[in-house]
């Protein structure tokens, strides 16, 4: 295969990076200089939004839902959108750990890819080309994100098919309140494995953001670049490297004609470019390349008491595999979500609306798939402790017809002053499409799947002792029906028999002083009658921070991860991979009120682990960098 056509774009992506890093880095020596003043920060009560589409008080919400705030993503700069994630409870996202271009699995609760949903600004979004039609999170730059929160369990009667395990509800950066800001990150680091310390610069990520608000217009437009090279996708052997690029274009105008009606516009454009190897521990001079195109608006019109919402967004998916077996897919994505929300006294909150989601994507022709889903969901806070949220959803499947799914969470919460003590449960349902992949694809498909149908039993506590102390601990069990699994044989086909998962998720935050924050997880996660291959039973992570100074921050992280299997595809068997636990060290220092510079050690000790069988793994990784807000 002549790759001579790849040589100029890889010496180009190497020239680029060494560029734009040395022009960020003159641009922190203008600006380091400048007077630093201190700033009132407002503590303001916690509120979660995903589980219910209001703002409401975390004590109010029947779930455990995870929060990652903008100053969490700040401290997380140079990582990736899937690494921070990973850090959360009852998440394996295999692959955040290895090769930059290497591709992701995200297991939550002990399920696959096609159970996990993902939605940015209000919007799903999926690759109806991809096997499970899941979203690729490579295509998301961590500096493009505002925040993130995470529910876990059944939610497909708020957001529809897919959402059995989670949804992970991303919002990206929002427009500054003053009519002109700029903000530049950016970081240099080392990308080796455990046997090659060698401490060469060979990752850069860049991102600027200029953005700002003139009264009724706000605009954001932003730049997010990432260069990887150093290390070779396969473990064993290995002597050449596999680069990875990324660069990403994003668009935001929103106007407020009035009071009570605004309206918005967005566009991103993003490529990914990454070499990969053959299989496990053998080299190879293969190319992958993945484009996003993608556009919408939202809308939104209030009233007393409401407002009626319509998003919309179109998105269009390019990849394209250059190898000994060489393959290319497009695929084709409308989405929009129309609905209404209501608030009564602060008591009940109700939303009413209908989704529509269309997949078209080629194969041996095109193919497509239409759901149009009406759903209503409500919430109930009462004056006395007791909360209800539930809804219904009617999901209209152009392949498979109608079904009917619905949640029910009650919680109830016992306040003393500032604390609090919430019980809770949940009985969910949810329904998994068949993608079009795996109905008409290249690999085994099979058109008579049957969809998956879930259902999610929940319960747990959580306590809340001012704002020093939380810990909550929950039990799951998750019981699927007609489960999609793959068989190189036979290709696609339903599992007969039923098959199940349950686990226990506990999480703690406390802040013991003021300059001192400590949060740790842990979840146990067990299959039954289905192997688990590479999910383990057991993981933990835990962060300490300590705020040293006004202008200065340092913590450590910790995450161990317990032995689980993976499949040799030499000999088709399964094998145990061994358990690992890996130490980051991360610190930051406020230069002036608007520069700041940081470093991190990963995996500071250097361990010797394997992610995926055959492939590498980081070792021991430094990185410095910078942010500049003007």
């Amino acid at each position: 295969m002549d790759t001579s056509c790849f040589f100029p774009i890889y010496c180009n992506y190497k020239m680029n990076k060494r560029i734009i890093s040395v022009c960020t880095l003159g641009l922190m020596s203008v600006y380091a200089m400048a007077q630093q003043k201190k700033s009132d920060v407002e503590q303001l009560e916690e509120v979660v939004v995903s589980d219910s589409r209001f703002e409401l008080k975390r004590e109010n919400s029947g779930k455990t839902v995870i929060k990652i705030n903008k100053q969490e993503i700040e401290r997380n700069q140079g990582k990736t959108l899937a690494e921070l994630i990973n850090t959360k409870s009852g998440i394996e996202i295999n692959g955040s750990r290895s090769n930059a271009g290497q591709n992701l699995s995200t297991y939550v609760r002990g399920g696959s890819n096609r159970q996990v949903l993902v939605i940015i600004d209000g919007v799903q979004v999926s690759d109806a080309s991809q096997s499970a039609s899941e979203y690729d999170l490579r295509m998301l730059s961590l500096g493009a994100v505002e925040s993130i929160e995470i529910i876990k369990g059944a939610a497909s009667t708020l957001y529809g098919s897919g959402a059995a395990t989670a949804v992970i509800n991303i919002t990206t950066k929002k427009a500054a309140a003053k009519s002109v800001a700029l903000n530049i990150n950016s970081s240099i680091g080392t990308n080796q494995t455990h046997d090659d310390q060698n401490y060469n610069l060979a990752d850069f990520h860049n991102d600027v953001t200029l953005n700002g608000n003139g009264g009724k217009l706000n605009y954001l437009v932003s730049f997010n670049q990432q260069n990887t090279n150093g290390m070779s996708a396969a473990a064993e052997q290995a002597k050449e490297i596999d680069p990875f690029s990324k660069y990403a274009v994003n668009a935001k105008f929103g106007y407020d004609f009035c009071d009570s009606f605004s309206f918005g516009v967005y566009g991103n454009y993003t490529d990914i470019a990454s070499a990969y190897d053959a299989a496990a521990y053998t080299d190879a001079n293969n190319w992958f390349n993945s484009k996003q195109y993608r556009t919408g608006l939202t809308s939104k019109i209030q009233y007393n008491g409401g407002s009626v919402n319509i998003n919309g967004a179109y998105s269009k998916y390019d990849r394209e595999f250059i190898s000994a077996y060489p393959s290319s897919f497009i695929a084709e994505n409308w989405v929009v979500d129309a609905y209404t929300k209501n608030t009564f006294n602060k008591t009940l909150y109700t939303i009413l609306g209908v989704n529509i989601v269309d997949d078209e994507t080629d194969f041996e022709s095109a193919e497509s798939a239409t759901k149009v889903d009406p759903y209503a969901n409500v919430v109930y806070v009462s004056e006395f402790g007791l909360n209800i949220n539930s809804g219904v959803r009617w999901n209209n499947h152009s392949e498979y017809g109608s079904h009917f799914t619905y949640n029910i969470n009650p919680s109830y919460v016992f306040t003393f002053d500032d604390n609090y003590l919430k019980l809770f449960g949940s009985y969910s349902t949810s329904f998994i499409a068949p993608s079009l992949s795996q109905l008409f694809g290249f690999y085994g498909p099979n058109p008579d799947l049957k969809p998956e149908e879930d259902r999610t039993i929940e319960g747990g506590a959580e306590f809340k002792f001012g704002q020093k102390f939380r810990v909550s601990a929950l039990y799951f069990n998750r019981d699927e029906e007609n489960l999609i699994a793959y068989d190189f044989n036979q290709g696609y086909y339903n599992v007969s028999e039923k098959s199940s998962a349950q686990g226990v998720e506990v999480e703690v935050v406390a802040t013991p002083v003021e300059v001192l924050t400590i949060s740790a997880n842990y979840a146990f996660t067990e299959r039954k009658d289905v192997v688990a291959i590479r999910i383990p039973k057991h993981k933990a992570n835990a962060t300490v921070g300590y705020t040293i100074s006004d202008k200065t921050f340092a913590s450590i992280s910790y995450q161990f991860n317990g032995d689980r299997l993976d499949t040799d595809f030499s000999t088709f068997s399964n094998v145990t991979l061994d358990s690992f636990s890996l130490v980051d060290f991360y610190a930051s220092h406020q230069l002036s009120k608007k520069v700041k510079c940081f470093a991190g050690v990963y995996n500071l000790l250097n361990e010797e682990y394997t992610e995926l069988l055959g492939y590498n793994t980081r070792g021991r990784n430094v990185r410095l960098g910078f942010s500049i807000t003007l």
